[in-house]
């Protein structure tokens, strides 16, 4: 099959896989119906339309050349979604303060460019800074600023 490297075939696949996913989580949540809807119907209905639009998708890229999707290089996708988990692991462990520094340390590691210096630090320490004065203070947001670790 010559057209299931364009990125339409691919962005298909993905709106499919989170459609049916969206679906499957929602199955045993109770329908309603359109009048009295109930916490399942949106799910499913919301899944159902990415189903039917990447079938559309996947379609599109099959029949007609498209651009290719590129070599997809695991590792730094791994880092962010990695960098992702780490921080909603550790959050109530390490802390807002700590472990919002160290996911972003992950994550920014998946570049190639990245390297550690001052200026990454300072961004670092301003961001952390910002997040804890708006989330913490301003929203008062319910998560630690130091975790179970440092006796939060």
């Amino acid at each position: 099959m010559q057209g299931t490297r364009t990125k339409d075939f691919w962005a298909g696949v993905v709106y499919m896989v989170f459609g049916l996913a969206t679906m499957l989580l929602a199955r045993g949540l109770p329908m309603g119906s359109t009048a009295r809807m109930g916490s399942g119907y949106f799910p499913t209905l919301l899944g159902g339309l990415l189903v039917v639009i990447g079938l559309i998708a996947v379609l599109r890229g099959l029949r007609a050349p498209g651009e290719t999707v590129p070599r997809i290089h695991l590792r730094p996708a791994a880092l962010v979604i990695g960098a992702t988990f780490f921080f909603a692991a550790a959050l109530e462990w390490l802390g807002l303060v700590i472990a919002l520094p160290l996911a972003m340390l992950i994550a920014a590691a998946a570049s190639q460019n990245f390297r550690l210096s001052l200026v990454p630090l300072l961004g670092l320490l301003c961001f952390t800074a910002f997040c804890v004065l708006v989330f913490l203070r301003g929203l008062g947001v319910p998560m630690p600023m130091l975790g179970t670790l440092f006796g939060g």
